[in-house]
C-alpha cells in the first residue's frame, strides 16, 4: 500500500538547527521513498513498510538524544506530487 506522510520536527533544545539537520540528513539517505522538504514540513511517500521503517530509524535516535515533538499526518488516500 502506498502512503504519504507530512512531518514537522520540533526539537526542544537550544541546538535545534543541529537536530533538524541530522533528521533531514537521515531521511535523505533513504532511496526507497520520495522525500520533499519544504519550509515548514517534509513530505515522504512510498510503500507503507518502507516509509514506517524510515521514520523509526530516523526518529528514534533523535528522541533518545533530545526532547522532541513530531507532528505527522499519514494518509493512504492522498497522492504526493513532487
Amino acid at each position: 500500500m502506498q502512503i504519504s506522510i507530512d512531518i514537522s520536527y520540533y526539537p526542544l533544545t537550544d541546538k535545534y538547527n543541529e537536530a533538524i539537520e541530522t533528521f533531514l540528513h537521515e531521511l535523505n539517505k533513504d532511496t526507497s521513498c520520495e522525500i520533499f522538504t519544504g519550509a515548514m514540513s517534509t513530505s515522504i511517500s512510498g510503500e507503507y513498510q518502507e516509509v514506517m521503517s524510515l521514520l523509526t530509524s530516523s526518529m528514534l535516535p533523535l528522541m533518545n538524544k533530545y526532547a522532541s515533538v513530531f507532528n505527522l499526518r499519514i494518509a493512504n488516500a492522498c497522492e504526493t506530487k513532487t
